[in-house]
């Protein structure tokens, strides 16, 4: 059983002293390949490099997360532009809107979302987008944009079966991480993610966030790691009502497809 771990923060701190372990740790759960999230200038540098490390296991998105909205620039903008060149950059992102905690001020973060859709227009790459609380004016954005985009990934979706719906209807793929394992916010999502298409899901684990609060057994750290992304696919393979290994084929098919990456 082959999986891919489509959002995975191998660039964080947590991981400075263990990252060959926690890449190897995951290869031998079946996880193959892994894409390392880009959320800022310096990060998503950083996750061309661990790319770079690891051809043809590891892969990068480079983005900049709404929560650092207002650190871009003119050069920010040019420094991502010059990474997308990489082919071991497969998406544009993380970007979008997050109204929850308002890190950055809204107009900063809608600047910021759309000059790197423009970027994703530019490249003619899929993008990787974060959403919370901003449906509306996050679906505005993307609607006028998703004409001209080559593919979008709604990542780590928590929100409604409206707005799964929404963005279905405009071709998005949905990624789904082990908030459907928490009993206590991700509860709803077993109710619908069984409508999500096949060819339109993708799985990640959102490391080191997002740990399966249903893991057994229990692991000694609270960090997340990709070696999980079998639970996680084990869960949403039970909402959907087929096989784990029907669901491996299917998202791993998905991610592959969607990002371009090898066999």
């Amino acid at each position: 059983m082959e999986l891919i771990d489509i959002g995975c923060n191998l660039t964080h701190d947590s991981f400075d002293k263990d990252r060959p372990e926690v890449i190897a740790n995951a290869q031998a759960q079946g996880v193959v390949q892994m894409v390392v999230t880009g959320a800022s200038e310096a990060g998503s540098v950083r996750a061309r490099e661990l790319a770079a490390e690891w051809p043809g296991v590891l892969f990068a998105t480079a983005g900049v997360h709404p929560h650092l909205a207002s650190e871009f620039s003119s050069d920010t903008a040019s420094v991502l532009a010059e990474l997308h060149q990489h082919d071991a950059v497969v998406a544009v992102g993380e970007c979008g809107l997050d109204y929850f905690r308002d890190f950055s001020p809204r107009p900063a973060q809608r600047k910021a979302f759309e000059r790197q859709l423009e970027l994703a227009v530019d490249c003619g790459k899929p993008v990787f987008l974060h959403q919370r609380e901003a449906h509306e004016d996050f679906m505005a954005i993307l609607r006028e944009f998703r004409p001209h985009l080559a593919a979008a990934v709604v990542h780590c979706f928590t929100d409604t079966r409206e707005a799964m719906a929404d963005y279905l209807a405009l071709d998005c793929h949905i990624g789904i991480t082990g908030w459907i394992c928490d009993e206590r916010r991700g509860h709803h999502l077993k109710d619908f993610v069984h409508d999500i298409p096949p060819d339109r899901l993708m799985i990640e684990t959102d490391a080191p966030y997002l740990k399966p609060r249903n893991l057994r057994p229990k692991a000694r750290t609270h960090r997340n790691e990709p070696q999980w992304l079998p639970w996680i696919a084990g869960t949403v393979a039970s909402c959907r009502g087929v096989s784990p290994n029907v669901l491996a084929e299917q998202t791993t098919a998905c991610a592959r497809e969607f990002f371009g990456l090898p066999t």
